[in-house]
């Protein structure tokens, strides 16, 4: 995971470099670069649309990351690996405290939602086939409750990404538009090249504005859904490793 991070950090950072600093035609010296302040002011009032659209997506991608990446921190190996010490020693009510203080997560809460069942079920008298079957249910009914949190919600990045690409497209038929409109009725005045050139960079601005901030928000898409994707998989390899443990304690 963190080789994958720092090659989407490293690619979004090369790609914005590379469209910041670009040279077109030297229309100024060949050393000046070009600001991102310059491409918002040439890209106009689409451009503002696209940076609010951006920066929605970016505080989106925070609230996300401290969901996925903080609160979601747990190796589910070595909290598992604790869990099965306890459980093949009949400590179940220690193991129900153990994932008490890990309820916060989403492996945590499953895990303790199935021992509490576990606990409560053979409390009451169930044995054998009638008490794996409770065991079952809980885990099914605590994983359908919250598994989908993890990668719910991230399709909001490819329709935010979409947005700065289909704005930064209008954008720059707006701006085409309004050049060709200004020249002509410039006719062939000196202002005439000035109102083409002015329509043009907006144009322009605007279709850069759109991909920077597209790209980015599908990189952040990528990144985020990976680390919900492992923490499913890691939900549904150690769910299953504690069944069977539970189910090995159970005599028929």
């Amino acid at each position: 995971m963190k080789t994958s991070r720092i090659i989407a950090l490293l690619m979004t950072l090369t790609f914005c470099i590379g469209v910041l600093y670009a040279e077109g035609e030297p229309v100024k010296p060949a050393t000046e670069g070009v600001s991102p302040a310059e491409i918002l002011r040439d890209s106009g009032f689409w451009g503002y649309i696209i940076l609010l659209v951006f920066v929605i997506g970016i505080v989106l991608a925070v609230v996300r990351f401290i969901q996925l990446y903080v609160r979601e921190k747990i190796d589910a190996g070595k909290f598992y690996l604790k869990l099965k010490g306890y459980i093949k020693n009949d400590q179940i009510e220690e193991a129900t405290k153990i994932t008490e203080s890990f309820k916060n997560t989403t492996l945590g809460f499953i895990f303790w939602s199935g021992l509490m069942v576990f606990k409560e079920a053979r409390k009451s008298g169930k044995v054998g086939k009638e008490l794996r079957e409770a065991i079952q249910n809980s885990f099914d009914e605590a994983v359908l409750q919250t598994v989908h949190r993890l990668d719910g919600g991230l399709w909001w990045f490819d329709i935010l990404a979409q947005i700065c690409t289909y704005l930064g497209l209008l954008g720059t038929i707006w701006g085409l538009i309004i050049a060709f409109k200004g020249l002509d009725a410039a006719g062939q005045s000196g202002a005439s090249q000035r109102v083409l050139t002015s329509g043009i960079k907006t144009a322009i601005g605007t279709t850069a504005m759109g991909l920077i901030a597209a790209i980015p928000l599908t990189i952040i898409k990528g990144g985020l859904l990976t680390r919900a994707q492992k923490l499913i998989s890691d939900i549904d390899e150690f769910c299953v490793k504690l069944i069977n443990q539970l189910n090995y304690t159970i005599k028929d």
